[in-house]
């Protein structure tokens, strides 16, 4: 994911997260918590963004 996913509809963004999935669960396992901890921290990011209400 780029770093303007902020600015990103939820559907481009779904569409982004599947491969990006697939790209963790292809490395070490000693690199996938760290991949998982990064994706964790932008999703949560992105939702902290978002209107509230």
């Amino acid at each position: 994911m780029s770093q303007d996913t902020d600015a990103t509809e939820p559907a481009e963004a779904e569409g982004e997260l599947i491969p990006r999935l697939r790209v963790i669960e292809q490395q070490p396992l000693s690199e996938r918590a760290t991949a998982y901890a990064a994706l964790h921290d932008e999703l949560a990011r992105h939702l902290e963004s978002g209107p509230t209400g």
